[in-house]
């Protein structure tokens, strides 16, 4: 089995690729070989595997090879994110749109040269809801949920999943749209989603340094762990179609937690000084962004897949704990963590 991860230099790519190779097989298949594409190299313990292939550069470059290759599956995460698509229009349309109606317009030359359908999952988000004047926003957000975006990320990965869902019914490809949730706890520096301050408020004070959270204690979101994100984004893979339940997105499990939940977990497990190092400093560009995103999400069409939540917010911070120690950067990550 040939696989592709787009976006495989990042964060989530490089966890799902791991897995992957960990598992050694997908959906029936063995793998063969994973080809990580990123505009950054992928973490050097992913190239010393001989399964993996990297191919730097900006994707919407790339496609036109891809047309002559013949890839079983594809896990097309690449993304210019939230803030970055508000400050800059041009490359959000570039980034998200027209990179992923390339690489379809591939994999459909790909599938008519080769004589295979490509399995693909695209990764939307819980951006594509938001609400609207004619469709007040629902307290939780349903699969079924009319998505009604208020910010150019969450338009362009709605009209990818969209692009996703036609390409399919024309039988040029096999694709699921998976609404990931806000994965967090991300490691690493702070990035240029507009929610990525619902990481940095764990993981800064764990690392000993202040983080500053721009909403009110009260704000609630739905949100994930890296590893339910990357076992969801499988599961989607493996689903049979009449499991995955029709051509449209599905919302992948989530805890709906405030902020205010969010530090006490992180206070149950770290401490209280370490809690104190989260100071609210109202940012209104952001928190007028998150106003208008989803408090919460339900997920019965992943359900019926066996997808469900992580079981509390204890257990996401003491998973982010865990993953540092086993890493080589554990010192850094956790230095304001009594030992």
């Amino acid at each position: 089995m040939k696989l592709l991860i787009t976006g495989g230099g990042g964060f989530l790519g490089a966890r799902l690729a791991r897995t992957l190779l960990q598992r050694g097989h997908l959906a029936g298949q063995d793998i063969a070989q994973i080809v990580l594409t990123d505009q950054v190299s992928a973490p050097a313990d992913l190239l010393v595997d001989g399964r993996i292939t990297q191919r730097t550069g900006p994707l919407l470059a790339q496609c036109a090879g891809l047309r002559e290759e013949a890839f079983d599956g594809v896990f097309h995460l690449a993304s210019a994110v939230s803030g970055e698509c508000e400050l800059d229009f041009e490359l959000g349309m570039r980034s998200n749109l027209d990179s992923t109606r390339a690489l379809l317009d591939a994999l459909r030359q790909s599938g008519q040269t080769h004589g295979k359908t490509t399995r693909l999952v695209f990764s939307s988000s819980v951006a594509v809801f938001g609400p609207d004047p004619s469709m007040p926003m629902p307290a939780r957000v349903a699969d079924d949920t009319l998505p009604a975006p208020q910010s150019s990320y969450g338009v362009q990965k709605l009209i990818c999943e969209h692009l996703v869902s036609d390409y399919t019914r024309k039988g040029f490809i096999d694709g699921r749209a998976a609404r990931l949730m806000t994965v967090t706890v991300r490691p690493g520096k702070p990035n240029g989603a507009a929610s990525s301050f619902f990481s940095g408020i764990i993981r800064e004070p764990l690392a000993g340094i202040e983080a500053l959270c721009p909403v009110d204690a009260q704000v609630s979101h739905p949100m994930a762990s890296p590893s339910k994100t990357v076992e969801g984004l499988i599961a989607v893979f493996e689903a049979s179609r009449e499991a995955f339940g029709g051509r449209l997105a599905l919302n992948l499990p989530a805890l709906n937690v405030r902020v205010c939940d969010m530090l006490d977990a992180l206070e149950e497990v770290a401490g209280s000084a370490v809690r104190a190092r989260v100071v609210f400093k109202r940012d209104e560009r952001i928190a007028g962004m998150v106003a208008n995103w989803p408090a919460g999400a339900s997920s019965v069409r992943a359900g019926r897949i066996g997808l469900v939540p992580d079981a509390s917010f204890v257990d996401i911070v003491r998973q982010y704990i865990d993953d540092c120690r086993q890493s080589s950067s554990a010192g850094d990550a956790l230095k304001g963590l009594a030992q």
